[in-house]
């Protein structure tokens, strides 16, 4: 039973909180410490959701908490009336760490406003309309960047029409392939299908953007296969197609490097940030390269509230600290042990279909019978981990992926604590 403060709070809540705001479990924190969670009914918790991949350095790193009271000490709000040093700093320390080419950026506060400034972006410098997604993908929830979500079309119901010329192509998605093929016979049919779009429901010189994500994220944290991206990057360099990289789950060391494009020595014309960039403060980035940034003038795009100075300075902050203590090899490291765990978890349960991920972003899909989605066993699984003190959320279309994504400082010792209770909830 919950104690009296839990039950309070979440009274509160339930009263005055829209029920359109989801939380994934009951429980109400007292106060969190890298990847800790301390709850008002005095239990503990391992956060292995990262505040939605959020909190990359864990809860509270105490260089960022640092950094942030001192901004917030000299100043919190500019409005765009006056320039300040954080925002500028944290736009010189984005051009050194973002792929090749990207060098300047418009800050604003969440994923989905860095998906709206991107199709603006795209749309106004090329002076095209057509927008290519993929399904599974997720960009957001404001109405242009529900526009290109796919990820669940629960989340898309009762809002129709939404954005006009939007179009959708199959994500390379290889344990469950869009085309029915098997990886080893297949020559990426899937991006076949794309260039079919761009014949039969919009030509190239009609298209504004192609918008992916690198790795897939809510639609399941499927890695795509090394060729798809090359010959995506191909085509719209050949068609004057904007190629806008979503890594706002995927960037900031989540994947074991900056941006999960290098895996792919993907060179984005424009990329999305958020969520990792400032350890849990509000920010966001749409960053392009300064020829292309250059012809979007003054007043084609604005905001109150984006590059807040606290946020910024919690950001510069974040990427010092990944810096000076190594945090992307200890990524690699603790992610590629896990993996190697979890896939000797895989030969024992046959109702573990796949794992697969990059660095720290690791799913593990739950099948039944013929390899068909199996929900309630993950669900099953998921709940016993959560009595037993650690918070995994899944993903996936059928919601059948538990995606594992603990904040990148965690170390073997952690993740072995984790694995332990993963592998008990299995049995």
């Amino acid at each position: 039973m919950a104690d009296k403060k839990t039950r309070s709070v979440i009274k509160k809540a339930r009263k005055h909180l829209t029920p359109a705001l989801v939380f994934h479990t009951g429980i109400v924190v007292e106060e969190a410490e890298g990847v800790y969670l301390k709850a008002s009914d005095g239990r503990t918790y391992m956060d292995f959701s990262s505040g939605l991949a959020t909190a990359n350095l864990g809860h509270c790193p105490p260089e960022v908490v640092k950094a942030a009271r001192e901004q917030a000490g000299r100043l919190i709000h500019s409005g765009c009336i006056f320039h300040y040093e954080s925002e500028a700093v944290l736009a010189e320390k984005l051009s050194r760490i973002t792929p090749p080419g990207i060098d300047m950026f418009f800050f604003s506060n969440s994923g989905a406003e860095a998906v709206e400034g991107a199709v603006k972006l795209s749309r106004f410098t090329t002076g095209r309309q057509g927008i290519v997604a993929f399904l599974g993908g997720f960009h957001g929830r404001t109405t242009g960047a529900l526009s290109l979500t796919t990820s669940s079309a629960r989340y898309r119901k009762n809002y129709h029409p939404l954005l006009p010329s939007v179009f959708h192509a199959p994500y390379p998605y290889c344990f469950r392939c869009p085309m029915g093929k098997e990886r080893e016979t297949c020559s990426t049919d899937c991006f076949a299908y794309l260039e079919r779009i761009l014949v039969h429901q919009i030509t190239p010189g009609e298209t504004a953007c192609v918008v992916i994500e690198p790795i897939l994220g809510e639609g399941g944290y499927v890695v795509p296969p090394d060729d798809y991206l090359k010959k995506l990057k191909t085509l719209c360099s050949r068609e004057g197609i904007m190629l806008v990289a979503d890594e706002v789950q995927t960037g900031f060391g989540r994947t074991g490097k900056w941006f999960a494009s290098e895996h792919f020595s993907l060179k984005p014309d424009i990329i999305t940030l958020a969520k990792g960039i400032a350890s849990g403060f509000p920010l966001s980035a749409v960053g392009a390269s300064s020829r292309i940034m250059s012809r979007w003038p003054p007043g084609s795009h604005g905001t109150t509230f984006g590059g807040n100075p606290v946020s910024c300075a919690a950001a510069c902050a974040t990427i010092d600290t990944i810096e000076k203590k190594g945090v992307l090899s200890n990524v690699q490291r603790v992610g590629s042990h896990a993996i190697e765990r979890l896939r000797a978890l895989q030969k024992k349960h046959p109702f573990i279909g796949d794992v697969r991920g990059l660095g720290l972003m690791i799913g593990v899909e739950f099948v039944g019978k013929d390899r068909a989605p199996d929900r309630a066993t993950l669900k099953k699984v998921l709940d016993r981990c959560f009595k037993k003190g650690l918070i995994i959320i899944e993903c996936g279309v059928e919601k059948n992926v538990a995606r594992l994504m603990p904040p990148l400082t965690t170390g073997i010792e952690e993740m072995d604590k984790a694995l332990d209770i993963f592998e008990e909830a299995l049995v």
